[in-house]
């Protein structure tokens, strides 16, 4: 995930000191193929800053590039072996889903999924170098916790009671835990800096938002459902404010919102709520900051201007 860490506002001005980037990959196998279109039984995905950067799944048999920019930079040999690890994997959840059924007693009829998701954060710092903050080693068993790697401590984290065989065996293995965490500190963060140098000038492109003052009515006929939308933005990093009379309303208001969102043309959106009073003679505000706006976005909502559908000026999200 890629994240604005210091924000200092001089007047209207914004100025970014430094900035976290991400190198992530996400794999996921299902027990036996779904038969869906677009559903495959196994899939990879590298995602840089939220960006998807590489694909595999288990019906193409290959690593693709999804940047123009990996395809101009890497090798033919990257994408060989690339593909010759994506398809060793596959074969590795094939077989731990076949053991985690067997642990839990699991029939054959029903279907089930195994996730891992690994990667690395690093920070800019003011020499151009890339810090490592943080990584993530996690394992999903059917959409729950099983098992994840405690960096700091370099142990595995049983999150159920199912996981501690895996887990003893695993601590027992030193190499494997020395591996792990080199790769999450070292290699991982080696690549992330070599990616970020690959796709200087893409990242480099950051699209501003576009940001709408919406209102419709809620089942409570004496209610509003009050939204700002931001959306069209890149990266993804955003502070979005509702205020009411200068304060900022919280979660304690009811202030709902949708989080970062991806878009289907690489920027994202966000969306912001707080069911208020028809009859409520405040003045709303909606406040946007992004890097790639040379100053605050503000957005005011008055009692003059019309009711719009929530879907005005928005771009879907889609499914990746």
């Amino acid at each position: 995930m890629y994240l604005i860490t210091v924000l200092v506002l001089l007047g209207t001005g914004l100025t970014v000191n430094s900035e976290i980037h991400s190198l992530k990959y996400i794999y996921t196998a299902f027990s036996e193929p779904v038969g869906l279109p677009g559903i495959h039984e196994f899939t990879a995905m590298g995602q840089m800053d939220g960006r998807m950067i590489d694909y595999y799944d288990s019906d193409i048999q290959r690593k693709v590039h999804k940047q123009e920019w990996m395809k101009e930079r890497l090798p033919a040999d990257y994408w060989e072996k690339g593909t010759q690890s994506r398809q060793s994997k596959q074969q590795w959840f094939k077989v731990n889903i076949d053991i985690l059924k067997k642990r839990m007693k699991q029939n054959d009829t029903d279907l089930h999924v195994l996730q891992w998701i690994h990667g690395c954060e690093g920070e800019t710092r003011p020499d151009g170098t890339l810090k490592f903050v943080r990584g993530v080693d996690m394992y999903n068993y059917d959409g729950r916790d099983f098992l994840s790697f405690n960096d700091t401590d370099s142990v595995w984290v049983a999150a159920t009671d199912v996981a501690v065989p895996t887990k003893r065996k695993w601590d027992d293995v030193q190499v494997l835990k020395e591996y792990t965490k080199g790769y999450l500190e070292n290699e991982c963060i080696d690549w992330l800096d070599k990616f970020m140098t690959y796709g200087e000038k893409h990242l480099k492109a950051a699209s501003p938002p576009h940001v709408h003052m919406l209102a419709k009515k809620t089942r409570i006929e004496t209610n509003l459902m009050l939204s700002c939308l931001a959306t069209g933005f890149y990266p993804k990093d955003i502070i979005l404010n509702i205020r009411r009379n200068g304060r900022i309303l919280t979660k304690e208001d009811g202030l709902i919102s949708s989080g970062v969102r991806p878009n289907e043309d690489d920027t994202f959106q966000r969306r912001d709520s707080v069911e208020i009073l028809k009859s409520d003679i405040a003045s709303f505000t909606c406040q946007v900051i992004h890097r790639a706006s040379d100053e605050p976005i503000v957005k005011v909502w008055g009692k003059n201007l019309s009711y719009f559908s929530l879907q005005f000026g928005a771009k879907m999200q889609t499914v990746r």
